[in-house]
């Protein structure tokens, strides 16, 4: 009897060190692509406009060239820092909002300069300058809110970027950086793709450093907006401004 009670202890006790050597169930990873429901992309907005300190943008009032020196002043006395893993951008234009995520280990230096031109203010009242169907959706230049037309698609914040390009495909809701014929000339302006198809032949030839994770119903609205002839012969100006209201940088 007083074998059978040892072994019976000796069995609980290899039970019990057995249990306790189990690892923990590991977390699963953190996908930042994950795509928001409408209903998340809201709740985020809701919670970056409570943090944010910044005054309400007339999209459609005509800024002066020296109203825009003191953005461009703001933009060069604001802090560079990396995008946190769960942090996100979030575009609040006059057709949706858009929520975008961001590749901060093939594109860093885009990422940082993004968050710059968030932070700082600078697109908040910018307009889609260049719209088209199938292609691309383009915006991010200050100079849309002078008083001239034909500038717009020129503008930047006052410094370049080092080209970034990297194995990401330009695919639908894909946020990649304009340029000039320099690789080395971006800056502000972006594009945000519409089809595969039309985009392919950007791949490795512009920096891919973001992606819409939620609201891509709009970008899709954004794409099928109406537009006209612009002084280079590409009917890709909107008829009707579409812009950004608002920019803000909010973690999930």
């Amino acid at each position: 009897m007083r074998k059978l009670v040892t072994l019976m202890l000796f069995v609980s006790f290899v039970t019990i060190l057995s249990c306790s050597k189990k690892e923990k169930p590991m977390e699963s990873e953190f996908d930042r692509f994950a795509p928001l429901t409408d209903q998340q992309v809201s709740e985020l907005l809701e919670k970056a406009k409570s943090n944010s300190s910044a005054q309400p943008v007339d999209p459609m009032k005509v800024l002066t060239e020296d109203e825009i020196n003191d953005i461009l002043a703001t933009v060069a006395a604001t802090q560079v820092e990396q995008i946190a893993d769960k942090e996100i951008a979030l575009l609040e234009t006059n057709v949706g909002t858009l929520a975008i995520a961001f590749y901060t280990d093939v594109a860093p230096e885009h990422c940082k300069g993004f968050k710059r031109l968030v932070t700082s203010g600078f697109y908040n009242g910018t307009k889609f300058h260049r719209i088209i169907d199938g292609f691309v959706v383009q915006g991010g230049d200050i100079l849309t809110r002078d008083a001239n037309p034909d500038n717009d698609g020129t503008g930047g914040p006052g410094y370049t970027l080092p080209a970034e390009f990297n194995g990401i495909p330009h695919d639908l809701g894909i946020l990649s950086m304009a340029r000039s014929q320099d690789p080395n000339s971006a800056g502000s302006q972006f594009f945000i793709c519409l089809s595969r198809q039309g985009t392919a032949p950007l791949d490795g030839k512009y920096t891919v450093f973001g992606k819409v994770i939620g609201g891509l119903d709009v970008v899709q609205k954004l794409g099928k907006t109406p537009t006209m002839m612009n002084k280079f012969g590409e009917k890709s100006s909107p008829v009707e401004p579409v812009y950004i209201q608002n920019a803000y940088m909010v973690t999930r």
